[in-house]
């Protein structure tokens, strides 16, 4: 089973919206508008964002279960690419070498094989004017003064049952994910651009997306109940009741850049590979 593939629709269903003004902002840095590529699509929650201001969106996976719950778009095209995929066969798909002016992984590049995607990058984006955007969130989030210290203590108990080394990338807010483009001046290498994503939920909303949580599953693999009777009740009760609807704002970072790389592909070579996830 994929990472990825766990409860798919459960997890689709839980996690927050990105602001269609990111997709704004990064269109309007791209010096062209004809192609753009999200790698690790999910179910195409930014490449559907994407395509309002692209005229194609090639939308890649290599998890099918995902793209199976693809959201429908005119402009949107969805393939899956497994992890056998040489890059010169990643290229010829997505539109050949120089082609791909918007390149976006949302919450997902920290699970790649980040040297071959990088290269696979380097070798799509148009030159100059091509952009690659990639972004997340933590599970840090600021409801109320009464549920925030509640929710703390919680994340504190997740930490250890976040297996994957992958996940120390979203931890630390991408402050140690390899990134070698050119600024363009939202987020660099080492200093992620902070932003806020906002999402209006009741409380059993925000506990199907804590359920989500790959630390749960883990934790429950250890025969660790981290969501027992006792913890969703405190919660529960710091929130404010099962029905009462708030807004959750996530903590949020963004690194974009350009194509021109500042760090050589030796050394980018030397990075330990990341599991070859949604490409």
């Amino acid at each position: 089973m994929s990472v990825v593939d766990y409860e798919a629709d459960i997890y689709l269903d839980a996690r927050p919206t990105y602001p269609a003004d990111w997709y704004s902002k990064l269109a309007a840095l791209s010096h062209h508008h004809h192609l753009a590529w999200d790698a690790g699509t999910g179910n195409g929650q930014a490449a559907t964002g994407i395509a309002e201001h692209y005229d194609r969106v090639i939308a890649t996976d290599v998890s099918e279960t995902m793209l199976h719950l693809g959201k429908p778009h005119r402009k949107v095209t969805y393939h899956h690419t497994p992890s056998s995929m040489t890059e010169d066969e990643m290229v010829d798909l997505i539109g050949g070498e120089n082609s791909v002016d918007l390149i976006t992984v949302a919450t997902a590049v920290h699970w790649f094989d980040l040297p071959r995607f990088y290269a696979i990058a380097k070798r799509l984006l148009r030159k100059p004017g091509g952009i690659i955007a990639v972004w997340s969130y933590t599970t840090e989030m600021a409801v109320s003064p009464e549920f925030d210290p509640v929710m703390t203590r919680f994340n504190e108990k997740t930490m250890p049952y976040f297996k994957f080394p992958e996940c120390q990338y979203v931890v630390d807010g991408y402050k140690s994910l390899p990134f070698p483009f050119e600024s363009v001046g939202l987020g660099s290498e080492g200093k992620p651009m902070e932003l806020e994503m906002k999402r209006t939920v009741s409380f059993e909303g925000f506990l199907r997306m804590v359920r989500s949580w790959s630390a749960i599953g883990a934790a429950k693999e250890k025969g660790v109940e981290l969501l027992s009777e006792d913890v969703v009740k405190e919660l529960e009760t710091a929130w404010g009741g099962s029905e009462l609807v708030r807004t959750i704002v996530y903590k949020t970072f963004m690194l974009a850049g350009t194509s021109n790389l500042r760090i050589s592909w030796h050394l980018m070579s030397n990075l330990k590979s990341r599991i070859p996830y949604v490409l």
